[in-house]
Formats: C-alpha cells, sequence, structure tokens
C-alpha cells in the first residue's frame, strides 16, 4: 500500500469536504455534523470497544504469533456491526512493525466505511509501550511515586507517549489514580501511592507528559483548547478507576467496598478532580461497588458527580466485562439487556465488552423498546468522537513510521535508569555499611535476586508479565548487576523460591567464604485479582533464608523488591541495612547495583505507611485517636511515609512564613533553607506537612501539601519555597462541602515546624 500516514488521512479528507480541518472550524460543528449523519447501528457501533483477539487469525483457539489481522472477522466488527473501538490486554507483546501493519489494517477498514470513522485502539501501556517488544519499560507507578520528582514523572510518560503512537496506538489506559491506602490490595504498585496531594501532583504530571501542554508539537486547529488535537508523539490518557476502587473492605480485587461519602470526597477523589482540570479526556470506572451499588451502574457518581459536577466532557468506558458482570457477579441485573440499560443510562458511553457483539444487539435493541433514550446515546458518541478527534485520528489515522527514530533510543533508556535510581529506598544503614566496600566477598542469595519478574512487575509484555525472565533476558537482574561491578567476588545461592524452601546447605556453604551477605527477597510478578493474598507477612520460605543467615553472623542487606510493603518485623532487626525497589522496570537491577555501591546516592522516600503487623494498617495521616499516644497499639509503622535514608545528611534551617496570618484569597510563602552537610553530593525530597489544629470533623494528624526534589553538593545551601493558599488546607466537612475553617495550622518541613492563623 502507499505511505499509510498520507493515503489514510487522504481517505478521511474526502469525507465531508465542507469540514476539513482548518484554523476556522470548530471540533463541535464537525462532531455535531458527523452526528448527524449516523444511523442508530452506527451509534452503538461506535459505544463498542472488542479486544484484539476477536478480529485475529487463529489456530486451534489461539492467537497466531506473530499477530495477524483476519480480513474476514475484521470486516464483520467493523462493516457489520460498526464497531468503534479495539483494545490490548491479553497475548503476548508484538513487534514494533506488526502493531504498525495491524493498526493499518484496522483504520483502512474503517475508513473503507460510508462516514469514514478511524477506531480508537486502546492499551494498558502503563510503564512504557509494555505491549511491544522492544519498547522501554519504565518503573511502575509506586516506584515513580517514591522519586517525589514530578519533572521525571513527567519525562517518563511522555517517553512511554511517543513509544506507543510509534505503534500508531493513539489511547493508553494510564494513569491509575486510585488511592493505594490498603496495602494487602494486589494493585498497589499501580497507583501512586496511599497520599491524596503526591497521587494527585504525579498524576498531573503524567497526564502533561501523556498529553503535552500545548508545546511545538502540538496541532491545534480552531480557536482555544476546544479544538486541540494531540500531537504526533502524544496519547490521549485514560484515568483509572473511578471511583473508590482501591480500598475494597478485604483487600481483595473487585471486592465490595464501604466508603462514606465524605471520605470519598476528602480522600478518593481529588486526584480524579487535578486529572480534569488538566485537561484529560477519558476515565476507565471502577470494578467493584461501593456501599452495596456497582459503580458501573451508579448514575449519580457516572453523571452527577463526574460529568456535571466535575465537568467532564470525554468519554467514560467500562473496565473488562463489567456490563456483563453486573448480572453475572453483581446480581443487580437479570440479564444482559437489564444490565446494559442500567449501565448506559448511569452514564457509561463505551463498553468493554470485550469478546462479543451482545452489547451492541442489545443497545439496538433498548433504544427502539424506549428503554434508553436517544438522548443518552447522542451524548455517549458525541463524547467518543470527541475523543477520536482530540487524538488526532481524523486527521492522522495511523503515523508515518520514519517519524519515530528515538524508538527504544540510547535517550529513552538512559531516562528509564535515571527514573529507576532515584526510585531506590534506603531504610536503614546501620554503622554505614552501605556503601558496599570493594575487594570483599559478597554472597548474593534469595529468589528476587536473580529475576526480571521482581524488577518489572505486571502489565510486562503480557498482563501478568510472567514471561520477563525470558522476554527481558538481555537486561541486568540484581545478581547480574552485581557480578559485573565487582566480578568473581561475587557468589551465588538462590536460597528459596518466593513461596517455596530450597536446600539452604548452599547458602551456608557460600556463605562462609563471603564477608558481606546481599539478602534479595520479594515478591513476583502478579495483578489484579491473581495478586490476592490473605496475609502481609512475607512468605515463611523468605524468612526462613532470613533467619539462616543473619544467624550466621555476618552483616546482611536486605534488598526487598516488591510491589507493596511485605511485612518483615520478625527478621528486620538482623539485617544491618535494607533499600527498597518498588519494581523500578529494566533498569531496576543496574540501578540498585550502582545504589548498593555509592554510584548512586539513594534519593527515594517511601509513597506509603510500611507496617510493622499484619493488623496494623494505618495511614501516616490517620486521626489523633490512632496515634501511640492514644493507645499503646496506635500508629506503629516499620516506616513511616516520605521515610528515606541518603549516603549524605541534610540539615534544615530557618524555615520561616511570610506572614502569620491567611485569610481570603491570599498567600502565604513557607521558605526553609536545606545545606548538605555531608561529604557526597546528594538529592533531597523536602517535604510540607500541615496540621489542622482544630477542625468540625475531626483533623488528621498532618496532611502532605507539597513537596520539590532538589540536588545539593557538599556544603551547598539551598533555598525551598512553597505557596499555601486557602484551597491548600481546605477539607470537606460534614455537609459534603469543601471549606476552610477559621484557626490555627501548623507547617511542618524537616522536624521544624512553624504555625499560622487562617481568619
Amino acid at each position: 500500500m502507499a505511505q499509510a500516514g498520507f493515503c489514510l488521512a487522504c481517505t478521511v479528507f474526502l469525507f465531508l469536504p465542507s469540514l476539513v480541518f482548518s484554523q476556522s472550524n470548530d471540533r463541535e460543528k464537525f462532531i455535531d455534523e458527523l452526528l448527524s449523519r449516523m444511523t442508530l447501528e452506527e451509534k452503538a457501533g461506535q459505544m463498542t470497544q472488542l479486544t484484539v483477539e476477536v478480529i485475529l487469525k487463529t489456530h486451534d483457539g489461539k492467537p497466531i504469533e506473530p499477530y495477524e489481522v483476519d480480513p474476514v472477522k475484521l470486516k464483520e466488527a467493523i462493516s457489520t456491526y460498526k464497531v468503534g473501538s479495539i483494545l490490548n490486554v491479553g497475548g503476548n507483546a508484538q513487534s514494533l512493525t506488526s502493531w504498525q501493519k495491524r493498526l493499518e489494517d484496522i483504520q483502512q477498514t474503517a475508513l473503507n466505511e460510508r462516514l469514514r470513522i478511524p477506531v480508537l485502539y486502546g492499551i494498558d501501556a502503563i510503564h512504557g509501550n509494555n505491549y511491544c517488544t522492544d519498547a522501554v519499560l519504565f518503573p511502575q507507578q509506586i516506584a515513580m511515586a517514591a522519586t517525589f520528582n514530578n519533572e521525571l514523572m513527567r519525562k517518563a510518560s511522555e517517553a512511554a507517549a511517543y513509544e506507543t503512537r510509534a505503534c500508531f496506538i493513539p489511547w493508553t489506559f494510564s494513569p491509575v489514580l486510585d488511592l493505594g491506602r490498603n496495602p494487602v490490595w494486589p494493585r498497589l504498585w499501580e497507583t501512586f501511592g496511599e497520599d491524596p496531594f503526591l497521587t494527585s501532583e504525579m498524576g498531573k504530571a503524567s497526564i502533561e507528559g501523556f498529553e503535552g501542554s500545548g508545546r511545538e508539537d502540538a496541532v491545534v486547529t480552531g480557536s482555544g483548547n476546544n479544538s486541540r488535537i494531540l500531537g504526533k508523539y502524544q496519547v490521549a490518557s485514560c484515568l483509572k478507576h473511578f471511583l473508590g476502587y482501591s480500598f475494597p473492605l478485604s483487600g481483595h480485587d473487585r471486592t465490595p467496598a464501604w466508603i462514606p461519602e465524605r471520605e470519598l470526597r476528602e480522600y478518593f477523589l481529588p486526584s480524579f478532580e487535578a486529572a480534569i482540570k488538566q485537561g484529560a479526556k477519558t476515565v476507565m470506572v471502577n470494578s467493584g461497588e461501593i456501599n452495596g451499588t456497582p459503580v458501573h451502574c451508579n448514575k449519580y457518581i457516572l453523571t452527577d458527580l463526574l460529568k456535571k459536577e466535575l465537568k467532564f466532557d470525554g468519554l467514560v468506558v467500562t473496565d473488562w466485562q463489567d456490563i456483563k458482570y453486573l448480572y453475572q457477579r453483581h446480581k443487580v441485573a437479570k440479564d444482559n439487556k437489564e444490565a446494559i440499560a442500567l449501565a448506559v443510562n448511569a452514564g457509561i458511553d463505551m463498553s468493554m465488552v470485550p469478546d462479543d457483539y451482545s452489547f451492541t444487539t442489545g443497545l439496538i435493541e433498548l433504544v427502539k423498546e424506549g428503554r434508553v433514550p436517544v438522548t443518552r446515546i447522542n451524548d455517549a458518541v458525541r463524547r467518543i468522537l470527541r475523543v477520536k478527534y482530540y487524538a488526532g485520528l481524523f486527521a492522522n489515522p495511523v503515523g508515518k513510521k520514519e517519524d519515530f527514530p528515538l524508538f527504544n533510543s540510547p535517550e529513552h533508556n538512559r531516562l528509564s535508569y535515571e527514573a529507576a535510581a532515584e526510585s531506590i529506598i534506603l531504610l536503614k544503614n546501620s554503622n554505614s555499611l552501605l556503601p558496599l566496600p570493594s575487594g570483599k566477598k559478597i554472597l548474593v542469595t534469595g529468589p528476587a535476586a536473580h529475576s526480571m519478574r521482581a524488577l518489572n512487575g505486571g502489565w510486562s509484555r503480557n498482563w501478568q508479565g510472567d514471561n520477563s525472565d525470558v522476554t527481558e533476558k538481555d537486561k541486568h537482574t540484581i545478581l547480574e548487576a552485581l557480578q559485573e561491578r565487582f566480578k568473581n567476588d561475587v557468589l551465588y545461592a538462590e536460597g528459596s523460591g518466593f513461596d517455596e524452601a530450597r536446600d539452604l546447605n548452599e547458602v551456608r556453604e557460600k556463605a562462609a567464604e563471603a564477608a558481606i551477605i546481599v539478602l534479595c527477597l520479594g515478591e513476583s510478578s502478579y495483578t489484579e485479582g491473581f495478586g490476592n493474598i490473605s496475609d502481609l507477612t512475607l512468605p515463611e520460605a523468605q524468612l526462613d533464608l532470613a533467619r539462616t543467615v543473619a544467624a550466621l553472623g555476618k552483616p546482611v542487606v536486605l534488598v526487598l523488591a516488591e510491589g507493596r510493603p511485605r511485612i518483615i518485623s520478625s527478621v528486620e532487626p538482623s539485617m544491618s541495612a535494607v533499600v527498597l525497589a518498588c519494581l523500578p522496570g529494566n533498569s531496576g537491577g543496574d540501578a540498585i547495583a550502582d545504589v548498593l555501591t555509592g554510584q548512586v546516592n539513594p534519593s527515594g522516600r517511601l509513597p506509603y505507611t510500611y507496617p510493622r503487623h499484619p493488623n496494623g494498617l494505618i495511614n501516616y495521616y490517620h486521626k489523633y485517636t490512632e496515634s501511640v499516644g492514644f493507645s499503646p497499639n496506635g500508629y506503629h509503622p516499620q516506616w513511616e511515609f516520605g521515610h528515606g535514608l541518603s549516603y549524605t545528611s541534610f540539615h534544615y534551617t530557618n524555615l520561616r512564613l511570610s506572614s502569620g496570618h491567611l485569610s481570603g484569597s491570599g498567600k502565604i510563602t513557607v521558605s526553609v533553607d536545606v545545606t548538605n552537610t555531608g561529604k557526597m553530593t546528594g538529592k533531597e525530597a523536602v517535604l510540607m506537612y500541615v496540621s489542622d489544629l482544630v477542625a468540625s470533623v475531626a483533623p488528621e494528624v498532618k496532611r502532605l501539601r507539597g513537596y520539590r526534589k532538589i540536588e545539593l553538593l557538599p556544603g551547598q545551601t539551598k533555598t525551598v519555597s512553597f505557596v499555601i493558599g486557602k484551597d491548600l488546607i481546605a477539607f470537606v466537612n460534614s455537609a459534603l462541602k469543601k471549606v476552610t475553617e477559621p484557626g490555627s495550622f501548623k507547617v511542618s518541613v524537616g522536624g521544624l515546624s512553624q504555625e499560622f492563623i487562617y481568619q
């Protein structure tokens, strides 16, 4: 075929010549004209999203590798059922050229239809374009949160968008803005941690990286943001999962949550609200239920709150098969048609069906029966077309292959390493054991030592990331990275599996030759229900290995590679140093090794509270009644949110406020001087907390209200400033209104504090 980027775009331009893109055209006029020409069948098709397996060539029921589109199946989807969206979840990663060919085939078929509406293809590119074999894998979201570096987050998302768009894919199901408050929940590692402010700021940075902010690579048509089109290196983001998905009562994925609306608005809503203000155009819905009502049929949450109150004008897509689950799992509908009616009338715009046409045919019947109004259908389709316009699909359904020279480039790989290096957290370093000395024998042991799965986690070349040890064999595990740096001074014994005991005699024998032991424990890859557990405590096989090496009387460096904080309180006292790696990605082995050897000065901080006991799951922004002073069994974690050590030392002085009083629309500037008093250049995340000392709703002990990452040379001092306005210190009261009440507040930074009054 002719050059795809030219040919397919020209095909679109043949449609409605009066609406060819120009500076004088308005997006909504374009959409209204297109909508007026659509049949009910075409509208129902636009609201349908299928998994790609439906249109692939298969053998014995499984897709043929490498993937190849079956033209007969594709024509059925596009021509017969008018399907408007396809997604990718199952199966293994494919090559860049395979992806490009697939998208060309899909779009060419769509553009041969009467209205020539391009297909919106979506993918879970959550830490890089992980379904493409050669794309760069970055740290997972929880690791990016540990950097406390918004600019790194923006750059990583920008690179991920570039490599996703290189596959001609315009839509990523990212970022996850769920609040990681419950560490038992298996998707905690997909979040930015437990804090609403950190989640909001990281989310905004990620969206800016995916979608840009009107820079030179963005094409703008029409007037203002109303007609903006994403640039060729950008993708539309998708906010997951609206709302309250991450806090199931059991801690198990997709099980019921009980969250009062005040709590929902105070803690779980802010990240989504900030992202919508940032301009995000798509939202994916919580698969679970809140207070007895599945969110997929909750009109209050999807329409009244999201679309009306937050003024969200983009599309709302279901999660996997969740309309069917309304009758199959939740039992709030008697059959598929009733489930469709409940969901669409509640505010669902697109159904991730995902593998048949039951939604399409059922929706058409419901409209004809008068059970779903045409106005609701038109609103949904208008939102879908708006996103397709925004993604630039009407102008360029696919890209040009030669436009992506930075795919898997040294620049992107270097960025992956830098992000991984800043995400590593030094939790403990007794007697300055780290950095490791050279010239001494080191025993490396533990199930995470020689595992890429433990570094990448789920959504890595496939859904569960269970083939990372094969697909990423050219990358360094922790063991391989240490072997490269210490050569023959590294000894290795597996010690244990993640859940299974191994023969410990080899560990004892090799430890006899070593001066220091590096013990690598943690978790293998998982996501969603496959990661459900009943006990946060690290498996006994690993704890037994820890006790075995501790009993040898040699210094032990514990390296944790895990997606959530697994409890280690029974063995932590016998560890000389503890390093935490929160799924740092393909560069994680090298980053960990460089932290252990001192080539990198660690600067990561905990984005969640690390619990000491299985039932001690109290967040750092707890209430005063949860404090140790109130109860001997109160807040007493292994390590607090924001904890993280360095190989240098930082001293905070001269905390000052520009005023002791705040009122109305005024602002207070908070400044503090930070000095590197050690002998090594280091990066420091400066965290500002604010405490509301008296409030009509019992206040938290403190809340993060600002942070900034800085780098200091030995002896260097920098002044870090934050701005506080009334909105920053507001809270949701018992009437569900966001208010700032008059009274006293305390600002805390680096162990220093000052008070001010709001009136």
